[in-house]
């Protein structure tokens, strides 16, 4: 699938065959992906910690506010900011913008390469960071900023409308 298929395929998946599991070759390639998104100065500040345990799951699920989809999906990947990182190259300006921009750069690549592989997936920005980053044992430099269940979808989909261009771009 090329890359403007995925785009128009992807779609919010929330419900997952339950069968079915994510290869570690699929995670792999979707972490693959995720480091090519463009990142100010190349800091590449965006860590990731894959979650398979069921525990960890519900425990995610509960600090996503109860979305309960979050431990049924055969994996998450929580998408995490190194705020050091930015700090040591920008200053404020990199931990409050470039940190969390670049990470969600990072987040539409794992999710556009989901669909590609034949994938679902959900970007759960929902969640109380500090639970997550205590269930997860994140150092304090460490910022949760998306889960992302990932599996096969238990059934076919479409992406909701979306506005035209034409509503929302002003040309000068």
């Amino acid at each position: 699938m090329d890359v403007f298929e995925a785009m128009e395929k992807r779609h919010s998946v929330r419900s997952f065959d339950a069968a079915r599991g994510v290869p570690d070759e699929l995670v792999a390639r979707l972490l693959r992906c995720a480091c090519l998104a463009p990142t100010a100065g190349n800091v590449q500040p965006w860590r990731f910690v894959v979650v398979r345990d069921g525990r960890i799951k519900e425990g995610l699920a509960a600090a996503a506010l109860g979305q309960g989809f979050v431990a049924r999906a055969p994996v998450v990947i929580v998408v995490c900011a190194d705020l050091e990182s930015h700090a040591a190259s920008y200053g404020r300006r990199g931990v409050e913008l470039y940190s969390i921009q670049d990470t969600a750069a990072a987040v539409e690549n794992i999710l556009l390469a989901a669909t590609a592989l034949g994938l679902g997936a959900c970007w759960v920005g929902a969640f109380r960071e500090e639970e997550v980053a205590s269930l997860l044992g994140l150092p304090e430099r460490l910022r949760p900023l998306a889960l992302i269940p990932v599996g096969y979808p238990a059934r076919p989909g479409s992406q909701p409308r979306k506005m035209p261009p034409e509503r929302l771009t002003t040309y000068l």
